[in-house]
């Protein structure tokens, strides 16, 4: 049998320099290169994504009417003359006036801070209770991850709406904003804690905490230390897409009038008062309810863009 690592008779060997071949190259490492991480990456990736910059320009905008309102309209959105009643647009008045005569402009300008208020309070308590209950069930799991996830399974069970009209009905003399974020993050929370449960489990038994637990790290400080940050990746693309769900969940409620109270600026209640004169004056209606849209699909884009950056399977070398 030949060797065909050998030559054969009449031929000779040849071996190309190294300095002539492109495996040098290749095999080089940059050593003083910045080590990079996953937030790195996904940061490299999202401000080459067009839907992050739209969404975070708009993003951006609508949270900065919500803190300055005053700077884009000098009109009272409570004072209402009803001399005024559906007046058209006019100096001032770009939108013109509802039915009861307060300006349309200014209500949706001020409805923005409710909305967006509503929208960021109850994701923030949504975010902490459930991924306080996920991380807790899955890392423990054992008797503590089958009680919470039967408490998980019975909020699960009831639609999100259906509970808070339900609840907001018992407590209709509360006139507060606070009222509408707890109701939400009472049967909003849920979500959060599977998908934080499901990281924390993925997380829990790989090396790192392995070594971790070896060096005689504690457990709790492992959860918060070192399973936690390794898992907020999922946490993060569901929080940043249920926003804009809150916001839809309080302009619903408001329109069938258990939301917020009649005094609040808020897009819901006005379209709620502005269906009744839909045939005869639509652009009443029309104005809150395109603010609406806008925000709620700013904050989606935002998640889109934000889930595919933190996915792995969709990054590219």
């Amino acid at each position: 049998m030949t060797d065909i690592t050998k030559p054969l008779p009449g031929q000779e060997r040849y071996v190309a320099p190294l300095d002539e071949t492109p495996l040098q190259t290749v095999d080089t490492v940059d050593e003083s290169a910045p080590a990079t991480s996953m937030w790195a990456d996904a940061w490299r990736m999202l401000r080459k994504n067009p839907l992050f910059i739209i969404s975070g320009i708009l993003i951006v905008f609508i949270v900065f009417v919500a803190l300055f309102p005053g700077v884009f309209t000098k009109n009272d959105p409570n004072y209402c003359n009803l001399d005024n009643s559906l007046e058209p647009a006019g100096a001032g008045h770009p939108f013109g006036y509802d039915l009861q005569g307060c300006d349309v402009y200014s209500r949706v300008i001020y409805g923005t801070r409710t909305s967006l208020s509503v929208g960021i309070l109850t994701t923030i308590i949504v975010v902490a209770v459930g991924t306080l209950v996920g991380a807790i069930a899955g890392f423990f799991g054992g008797w503590v991850d089958a009680v919470l996830s039967r408490i998980v399974d019975i909020f699960m069970a009831i639609p999100m709406l259906l509970g808070a009209i339900v609840v907001l009905q018992m407590f209709r003399t509360v006139t507060s904003i606070w009222k509408v974020v707890l109701v939400l993050a009472l049967f909003g929370w849920v979500s959060t804690a599977r998908i934080a449960r499901g990281a924390v489990l993925s997380s829990k038994n790989l090396e790192f905490n392995t070594a971790s637990t070896a060096l005689g790290s504690t457990p709790t400080r492992n959860l918060f230390r070192h399973i936690l940050p390794n898992s907020v990746s999922p946490i993060i693309v569901i929080a940043t897409t249920s926003l804009g769900s809150y916001i839809v969940s309080e302009a619903t409620l408001s329109f069938l009038g258990i939301g917020l109270p009649t005094t609040t600026v808020s897009w819901g209640g006005d379209i709620s008062k502005a269906q009744s004169i839909l045939r005869t004056d639509p652009m009443v209606l029309f104005y809150p309810s395109v603010a609406l849209a806008i925000t709620v699909l700013a904050f989606i884009m935002m998640g889109d863009a934000v889930k595919d950056a933190l996915d792995p399977k969709s990054r590219t070398a």
